[in-house]
């Protein structure tokens, strides 16, 4: 499919509603562009929160993840009861 259409003052190109409609885009969807030499790819994208966390926090979640002698037992002889 081809279609055509203006970039405004502004660089902003409005996305023909055939094209929209066959490929499911909706208004407020993301899309990366990609130049590839002399064309613009437009591919769907997505919007991802990252976390950052601190040492502190990782080597505390750390601690309170270890576990006793009693429960690594207990978790071996539940795991190897089945096999």
């Amino acid at each position: 499919m081809t279609e055509t259409t203006v970039v405004s003052s502004r660089g902003q190109i409005t996305l023909p509603a055939r094209m929209r409609k066959k490929l499911g885009i909706r208004g407020g969807d993301v899309l990366v562009l990609e130049d590839r030499g002399h064309e613009i790819a437009l591919t769907p994208g997505a919007v991802v929160q990252i976390d950052y966390y601190s040492d502190e926090q990782v080597a505390d979640w750390d601690r309170e993840d270890q576990l006793t002698d009693e429960d690594r037992q207990r978790i071996i002889d539940a795991v190897t009861r089945g096999a």
